[in-house]
């Protein structure tokens, strides 16, 4: 595990334009797959890449290239995304969605992008809200679109339909859905986002299938990804208390305490600390 988080550590120590998303993907399921032989996953997708553009004329625009990617991907390798399980560890776990060719938006789109690039199309992630998609930028303006649909692209019309579906009501200053202007919800996300949001999926799983000890193999990655993240702190500091690992819940949940002191729950925090420094002290 330390081998492993610190190869991840390396990985981010650069700037994010330079991290490569699917080896960071690949890295984080080196947590339910110790022996998982990353190499050999990312020669897989410079394989895929080298085939698709071996039957692709150079000369082909940017949208052609697109459906050429599309094709290969969701028809001839068969990828889609997984409706029936949707909660299943696995989507979020690059090799797995290699192996099964089934996946959620975001790890759809971490392939997507990872082979689209190789074959020069500079495709964006976005973290649109509720559903993760892909954005291509053009002369004519950009296109919008989303791997869990095998790749189809997203009208002006279905990105609002997406909005309706996920704000809230009154959450917008009284403006309505439709008058929202897009380009606030299409902005590029950076490789250190899209990694985040890989963790927040695993973390919520974890959590809501009861399994402390893969939270905190996920909240150990996503404090390297987001270090100033107090909340992901506290959240490892409360992982580490039910694990009974003491002295590592006093610490992080001094340095939450420390980082916040304005924290709604910081009498509840307090609490857990006088709690975990009485469990300490009978431990020396």
């Amino acid at each position: 595990m330390t081998v492993s988080l610190d190869s991840f550590a390396q990985l981010l120590a650069t700037e994010d334009v330079r991290i490569d998303l699917a080896h960071g993907c690949l890295m984080i399921a080196q947590d339910a797959y110790p022996g998982l032989n990353v190499e050999r996953y990312l020669g897989d997708i410079e394989r895929m890449a080298m085939r698709l553009r071996g039957r692709m004329p150079q000369t082909l625009a940017a949208e052609e290239r697109v459906a050429a990617l599309n094709e290969f991907l969701f028809e001839d390798l068969g990828y889609r995304g997984n409706t029936e399980e949707y909660y299943d560890p696995r989507n979020s776990y690059l090799n797995d969605v290699m192996d099964r060719k089934l996946g959620i938006p975001i790890s759809l789109a971490v392939l997507y992008m990872a082979v689209g690039r190789r074959i020069g199309l500079p495709l964006e992630g976005v973290s649109f809200p509720g559903h993760f998609l892909v954005r291509l930028r053009l002369r004519a303006g950009m296109l919008v679109l989303d791997p869990f649909a095998a790749g189809a692209p997203q009208s002006e019309a279905e990105l609002r339909a997406r909005l309706q579906r996920v704000i809230p009501a009154g959450a917008t200053d009284n403006l309505p859905v439709a008058e929202l202007p897009l380009d606030q919800f299409l902005e590029p996300a950076t490789n250190r986002q899209i990694l985040a949001r890989v963790l927040r999926n695993l973390k919520a799983i974890y959590r809501e299938t009861d399994k402390p000890e893969r939270m905190l193999e996920v909240l150990n990655r996503m404090l390297l990804v987001a270090p100033e993240s107090s909340a992901e702190l506290r959240d490892r500091g409360i992982v580490y208390q039910r694990l009974e690992c003491y002295r590592a819940a006093l610490k992080d949940l001094s340095d939450y305490v420390a980082r916040e002191p304005n924290a709604p729950d910081f009498d509840d925090v307090r609490e857990r600390l006088l709690e975990l420094s009485a469990l300490c002290a009978r431990l020396n």
